[in-house]
């Protein structure tokens, strides 16, 4: 392993290896919960593909396991450390390298952060859509591993519907350049599409190329108050049944909106059992009139009182809030997120059965999620120095996911499966499927040294 380390130290400049224990042990994890981190050989701060490439070299000579990491802002495991490993870090490969605006597309290192390249391109007056809540402090390197979806998916779809062509480091060290900067190309299988979503299983992304949009209007804003989550649930269905064109329509119960009103020091409505926030960026007459229709909606389906936004002031608060979600509910115990996603014809039953769970097992679970396209972050929030406690909350964890499978839906909608949800991939795909897995992986890391363990095991 000592040659291993010089090996590294003559083929990368000093500031971009770390060696030294205190400073790897902030490399060592993500936000996960509950998944096994090792304490790596190195770490590698990657400025350069050539970095990449060198290290990943080193590695495949000595059979040294690989764990790429983003911003470490993932919340299953996936960027987890392994006893012995070397951690390439792309956080400091963090340049836009091309905005064009007439071909519009965006080429990208791995490390920058997504509010960093939304707020680049819309200077340009064009749009980068996938924004996940937390867009201040995640990758794009991470939001393509995992397929990151985002508040806007209802209209405009996730990470992977953007993705026009990679730039891929292999097991080997090879590079693999892959797609296209065209509108339209099918020459070949879609490698990209493939390595998009692996979560650093099959290479390492160091570039990519995005498509964009022309920048959206500026959205209006409505929120929705609700005595119920099931009676919420029944209204997004009827505003999906009636066809109305949403940018965003998301949901928080009672406990995420206190938890947000503490964190932010925020004044969100919090009697209610659950509120929605809906939002159109159509534009003008017509933005306004979504707003409206689904402010009806929402009156004629139990709505305990429903608020438009009078300016953009209002409704950006309202967006903050939702964004704040996660982070808030942190501040209430140690928290296990699920992200579950289930047919929107399944919400308002999800909704209620989760409700009923949160009751049986005595463990607070927040209920928020994207309801426009049927992903949900069930977060359970506990007492981890309660032993029963902690016991409780892991198996309502696993019953969310449980119950999203009995009603047609998936295990994870954008954060990936990683360490926390590899027992439960194989449930959901089956061994046929598992197989597929595994053979996809051999073929391109034989050795199994690209974050082996992670999303499929053996």
């Amino acid at each position: 392993m000592s040659e291993v380390v010089e090996q590294l130290r003559q083929v990368l400049p000093p500031e971009a290896l770390v060696t030294d224990p205190d400073r790897m042990e902030s490399y060592r994890y993500d936000r996960a919960m509950f998944c096994p981190a090792g304490v790596p050989l190195a770490v590698v701060l990657a400025r350069e593909t050539a970095h990449v490439q060198a290290a990943v070299r080193i590695a495949a000579e000595a059979g040294v396991p690989i764990v790429p990491q983003g911003a470490r802002s993932g919340l299953s495991g996936a960027a987890n450390a392994l006893d012995g490993c070397i951690v390439i870090s792309l956080e400091k490969m963090d340049r836009i390298l091309a905005i064009e605006p007439i071909d519009r597309y965006v080429v990208t290192q791995p490390g920058v952060y997504n509010a960093v390249l939304s707020r680049a391109v819309a200077e340009h007056g064009l749009f980068y859509p996938p924004d996940p809540s937390s867009w201040e402090f995640c990758s794009i390197g991470g939001n393509l591993s995992t397929n990151s979806g985002g508040l806007c998916c209802v209209k405009y779809g996730v990470t992977t519907d953007y993705v026009l062509g990679l730039e891929v480091v292999l097991a080997d060290g090879r590079v693999l350049r892959t797609g296209r900067k065209t509108v339209k190309g099918v020459a070949g299988y879609d490698l990209a599409k493939l390595i998009v979503g692996s979560e650093g299983t099959l290479g390492i992304i160091t570039e990519a190329t995005l498509a964009l949009r022309p920048a959206a209007a500026k959205p209006k804003t409505m929120a929705a108050l609700f005595g119920s989550g099931v009676e919420a649930g029944n209204a997004i269905l009827e505003i999906i049944r009636s066809g109305v064109s949403l940018s965003l329509l998301e949901i928080m119960d009672r406990t995420t909106i206190r938890a947000v009103n503490k964190y932010k020091r925020m004044d969100l409505p919090d009697e209610a059992a659950a509120m929605l926030i809906a939002q159109s960026d159509a534009g003008g007459e017509a933005g306004a009139a979504d707003v409206a229709a689904v402010a009806k909606l929402c009156r004629d389906h139990g709505a305990l009182e429903c608020i438009e936004a009078e300016d953009d002031a209002e409704g950006e608060l309202l967006l903050e809030g939702r964004r704040a979600a996660l982070t808030a509910l942190e501040e209430l115990g140690t928290t296990m997120i699920d992200d579950v996603a289930v047919p929107r014809s399944r919400l308002a039953e999800f909704i209620g059965r989760v409700e009923e769970l949160s009751a049986e097992l005595d463990i607070t679970i927040g209920v928020l999620g994207h309801a426009g396209d049927g992903n949900m972050h069930p977060t359970v929030v506990f007492d981890q120095t309660d032993p029963a406690q902690a016991e409780r909350a892991q198996v309502a964890f696993d019953r969310v996911m449980e119950i999203g499978l009995e009603l047609g839906g998936t295990i994870t909608g954008e954060h990936g499966v990683g360490v926390l949800k590899r027992t439960w991939l194989a449930e959901e795909i089956g061994p046929v499927a598992l197989d597929v897995h595994r053979a996809i992986k051999n073929a391109l890391d034989p050795k199994n040294l690209l974050n082996p363990g992670k999303v499929v095991a053996g």
